[in-house]
């Protein structure tokens, strides 16, 4: 396909799958004090919804994996991507069904089986839609698109929250307590025919359904294709990094609502507006971020270094006024933004450095959050999104350099590597438990997390050079 600018409307319908994988994922983090609640689960067994979907993604990509060796090619170029955008969606649509049984029977296993084949569609629609994105028009601009795509998704984890948890709590009054879970059903039915919808525009659009590949060999690359792509230590260790960053991202988040009902009180129904400023947090930090991938003039840069992240933050608020939300306790929260735009100054668009100084900050954010208590343990651990903002598109463009024709092999086994949100969350909720660490405690496990990612981002430095490869390109973007 040529390399020309893409179309808006190209442009727009494919950073729409992007909206689903976030509005999805972080009402995740309704769904999981609701069922606890009615169906008196540990808070082990409630984190089982982020393992089915996250989960749900290697399992996809290995079945995608395996049925590319048997059939003897990759099945995206044989079926075109926009068709497999438009497969996975039909995929993920069948999940939602399964919510109406569930529903009736509060039946927690069919729940969270539906859910899980959402992820199986949303793996098909990942694995098809980023090469796509990077590769629709010039590819040397494919990171400012995914970067678009970045802050679409997060547009999604920011009002997801608000939206499910109006459609499920609309109705009560502040602190009541759901009486059934027959109000869960609605909006993920909803989802469910939104789903198709965008698959029937996917099949019709003007999309390209094939891309072809250019190849970038490193300075050193080997060019022997029967090199074990496991023999690039950039790639292995990235895939650790991977399943923790998303491990550490996914279980901060959903462990919050339990965190602030024991420390704060706080019901369930009332738990929303933290949840969605914890995902808000992601999209304030990538639009801060975003900033070094355009050329603006350094006078410029400055500017929307600052503003960017308000903005940001300003979607954060009209969404939750809109809901009818209490604005007051949120505003402090300006403050802290102010430390991811010194950070994102410091990192200088490199990406190892980013990922040691964000790390940091991370693994800061979490042991305030379990010293102090009350309000300024809640936006402690909420700041952690900021703080895992940019890690995604580091570790990424860190675990893939030097690969050359191995690359796209590269991109799969890190896609895989999603898993550790749900591997991550379940073992932060069973240490969470009374008769471990506790709630509050058992934020060491993001700690733990965060200290690899900080020794990852130090680690790969040296590891590209001895390769030839001086990486100090500004990366954008996010999962």
């Amino acid at each position: 396909m040529a390399n020309t600018s893409p179309k808006l409307s190209q442009l727009l319908t494919l950073i729409s799958v992007f909206f689903f994988w976030g509005f999805v994922a972080a009402s995740n983090d309704i769904l999981i004090p609701v069922f606890k609640e009615k169906l008196n689960l540990e808070q082990w067994q409630s984190q089982m919804i982020s393992f089915a979907f996250y989960v749900a993604y290697t399992v996809g990509s290995l079945i995608y994996f395996g049925l590319s060796r048997l059939t003897g090619g990759d099945i995206l170029n044989r079926i075109g991507y926009k068709n497999g955008i438009a497969l996975g969606l039909v995929i993920s649509a069948l999940g939602t069904i399964l919510f109406y049984p569930a529903a009736e029977t509060s039946s927690f296993g069919i729940f969270i089986t539906g859910l899980f084949i959402v992820g199986l569609g949303f793996s098909l629609q990942q694995t098809a839609a980023n090469p796509l994105a990077i590769n629709l028009g010039d590819p040397s601009k494919g990171a400012q698109r995914l970067s678009l795509a970045g802050g679409i998704n997060n547009i999604g984890t920011t009002i997801g929250p608000v939206i499910v948890s109006l459609a499920i709590f609309g109705s009560l009054a502040a602190g009541a307590k759901l009486e059934n879970l027959s109000s869960v059903k609605g909006p993920y039915l909803i989802l469910g025919v939104a789903f198709i919808i965008v698959a029937i525009i996917f099949k019709f659009s003007s999309l390209p359904n094939q891309i072809v590949h250019e190849d970038v060999i490193g300075e050193n690359a080997s060019k022997d294709d029967e090199r074990s792509i496991f023999s690039y230590p950039q790639l292995w260790m990235g895939m650790i990094a991977i399943f923790l960053y998303v491990g550490v991202e996914v279980s901060t988040a959903s462990n919050l609502p339990e965190f602030m009902r024991q420390h704060i009180g706080i019901a369930t129904a009332d738990v929303a507006p933290y949840v969605s400023l914890f995902w808000a947090s992601l999209m304030i930090g990538r639009w801060t971020g975003a900033v070094g991938a355009f050329d603006f003039t350094k006078g410029t840069k400055q500017i929307l270094n600052v503003l960017l992240p308000y903005a940001a933050f300003s979607v954060f608020l009209l969404v939750n006024y809109l809901a009818n939300h209490d604005l007051t306790p949120f505003f402090l929260y300006a403050g802290i933004i102010i430390i991811v735009i010194i950070a994102d100054i410091l990192s200088k668009g490199n990406p190892a450095r980013q990922l040691v100084i964000f790390s940091s900050l991370g693994i800061t954010a979490l042991i305030i959050g379990m010293l102090a208590d009350g309000m300024v343990s809640v936006y402690a651990f909420i700041s952690v999104g900021l703080f895992c903002s940019t890690l995604w598109p580091c570790i990424f463009t860190l675990a893939i350099a030097g690969l050359g024709k191995r690359t796209n092999d590269g991109s799969s086994f890190l896609i895989m590597m999603i898993m550790g949100g749900g591997f991550v969350s379940l073992l932060q909720g069973f240490l969470a438990g009374d008769g471990y660490l506790g709630i509050q405690w058992s934020y060491l496990v993001g700690v733990c997390c965060f200290a690899y990612l900080a020794f990852y981002g130090w680690k790969v430095k040296a590891i590209l050079k001895a390769q030839g490869i001086e990486y100090d390109s500004k990366s954008a973007g996010g999962h």
